[in-house]
């Protein structure tokens, strides 16, 4: 029988989760009801109770009450939360997960979802649901579900969010056992980034990796883009990366809208996935609309790339920090890592004629790549644009080695 982890706050959400749980028990799956309120006892015995919660987060839940500081209670129930659900999933006591909540309870629940693989059902019913959610959501699959009014008792509106949110819930569960589910045929998953400007050589690696039997999950590398792709490769999801399209680097140097934190790159280095590394599209930073790049840019290359994104030309100094950030993620690798870069342009922009084409910037970057490298990481400078067809298919190329060198490492492409 399936199992449903079903968390709040029983002090003071005690008959909202007794009505769901009665909802998911008619449909045939156990629930385990984990109460992670702090103020109080429940209306019923819970199957985790608060205290247990509170120890698995670092104090007592006597501690938590005495002290009244409720910023420092939410810290410690959502590392709880997420250390005694992370504990039921390895023991086979959790195949989903649901909870309920006003903004506190939702940020220490859905602190548990993102603990959890993907593809396990996570469904949320806030009252911050209507909101951005990026902060809750992060780079896993919750399902954020409206609560409309407060999560404060079953009435005629919550009785209908409930049971949409619990049997949405049920629903996930069921298509866990469908056929259809997991293919007998699944094939190793291969990574790349890309953006509009390097579309044309993101498409002919999936071709050639395709051909090779790989399956190739593409990412926009618009900072969510990018940080669910090194959540992926972190989960073990991920055979081998083609990293095409590296320009959320740019972002974080130079301050602009689509950066994916300082952590990029960084999956693939600490977990040995052979990887292909690119500077792709690292010529520009992304801002909104044009009205929306900061004043001190105001006279700095600027590209209308649509009415609601502006591309700022990346200048020398700020690629010199993103060649010294690919390389650094390329020497701390512990698996095959190859850097291949086009020297005729980053993206289509930066060709020859192009908008943003710019040798002298470029070169910043390249130079600080090389000078900073491991010795033994594969270089590779190629006289070509990063769209040219040659170029995709020496990023292909060289991906296929480095995957074999990583079985063979007698092969390796520097020898």
């Amino acid at each position: 029988m399936r199992k449903v982890v079903l968390a709040g706050s029983l002090d003071t959400k005690g008959a909202d989760l007794a009505f769901v749980r009665e909802i998911i028990q008619g449909e045939g799956f156990e629930v385990l009801v984990v109460d992670f309120g702090v103020l109080g006892e429940g209306p019923f015995e819970p199957d985790v109770r608060a205290e247990e919660v509170a120890r698995s987060g670092g104090k007592s839940l006597k501690e938590l009450r005495e002290s009244r500081d409720k910023t420092e209670a939410m810290r410690v129930m959502a590392r709880g939360l997420s250390d005694v659900c992370k504990r039921l999933h390895s023991e086979g006591k959790l195949d989903a997960i649901m909870a309920l909540g006003g903004s506190g309870g939702t940020a220490i629940a859905t602190e548990a979802m993102r603990a959890l693989p993907l593809g396990v059902p996570k469904v949320m019913v806030s009252t911050v649901a209507s909101g951005d959610v990026s902060p809750y959501v992060g780079t896993r699959d919750v399902v954020m579900f409206p609560s409309i009014v407060d999560v404060a008792g079953v009435n005629r509106i919550s009785r209908v969010i409930y049971s949409n949110a619990a049997m949405a819930l049920c629903g996930m569960l069921r298509a866990m056992d469908l056929p259809q589910r997991r293919s007998a045929q699944d094939k190793p998953i291969v990574a790349a980034s890309m953006f509009g400007n390097t579309t044309p050589c993101v498409n002919r690696v999936k071709e050639i990796l395709e051909g090779e039997g790989y399956e190739v999950l593409v990412f926009h590398a618009t900072g969510t883009g990018g940080r669910t792709m090194e959540s992926l490769i972190e989960d073990g999801f991920v055979q081998a990366v083609a990293d095409i399209t590296t320009t959320e680097l740019a972002d974080a140097v130079a301050g602009g809208v689509m950066s994916a934190g300082p952590d990029r790159l960084m999956a693939a280095s600490r977990r040995g996935v052979p990887t292909v590394i690119v500077p792709g599209c690292v010529d520009m930073v992304n801002f909104w609309a044009m009205s929306t790049v900061p004043e001190r840019y105001r006279g700095r290359k600027l590209y209308e790339w649509n009415p609601n994104v502006t591309l700022m030309r990346t200048n020398a100094e700020e690629n010199r920090e993103i060649g010294r950030w690919i390389a650094r993620a390329a020497n701390q690798s512990v698996g095959p890592v190859a850097v291949l870069v086009p020297l005729k342009g980053v993206s289509m922009l930066d060709s020859p004629g192009g908008p943003f084409w710019d040798e002298e910037a470029d070169r910043a970057c390249f130079d600080a790549i090389k000078e900073n490298l491991r010795p033994d990481v594969y270089y590779r400078e190629l006289d070509l644009n990063v769209n040219d067809p040659q170029f995709a298919e020496e990023v292909a190329k060289t991906l296929l080695h480095l995957i074999e060198e990583q079985h063979h490492p007698e092969k390796c492409l520097c020898d």
